[in-house]
């Protein structure tokens, strides 16, 4: 999509606390993964808060993690997400720090070119998927290729 960058939001309700033994791994591998984040190429945003990620941020409740994040294109986004190796090592271990969801936990959409997403348009885009399921406003981390080429 031509002017269009990606939007993703993914949500995560934990099984521990952060400070917790269970939690300890992915507390430590936090900082790791982002800072490769950052320098992904195609990474182009992420919502932060004044520590190595968003952990204070607690919009969906204070059991649940956010990430936000915007990129170049559904193939940067996808290729950091599976093909990094210290990402995709910490999505294999996930079960073991959060719970598994009933319903969609990870959305993406499109936006225009210089426009950074909200936190209240993720709820919306979030909302949007888990009710119609993937279109082109709010489409699955899988469909994005599709969805984005269109």
């Amino acid at each position: 999509m031509t002017g269009m960058h990606l939007a993703q939001l993914n949500i995560a309700r934990m099984l521990a606390p952060l400070d917790s033994p269970q939690m300890a791994d992915f507390v430590d591998a936090l900082e790791s993964v982002n800072a490769l984040a950052d320098a992904a190429p195609g990474f182009i945003w992420r919502l932060k808060d004044d520590g190595p990620g968003a952990l204070s941020i607690r919009p969906f409740g204070d059991d649940m993690l956010v990430n936000l994040s915007l990129w170049q294109d559904a193939e940067s986004l996808i290729n950091f997400v599976y093909k990094q190796e210290e990402h995709a090592k910490a999505l294999r271990k996930r079960r073991e720090w959060f719970e598994f969801p009933n319903d969609a936990k990870v959305v993406c959409w499109a936006v225009p070119e210089g426009q950074i997403p909200t936190l209240e348009e993720a709820e919306e885009k979030l909302m949007q998927l888990r009710e119609n399921g993937s279109g082109p406003e709010a489409f699955s981390l899988t469909a994005a290729r599709d969805f984005f080429r269109s």
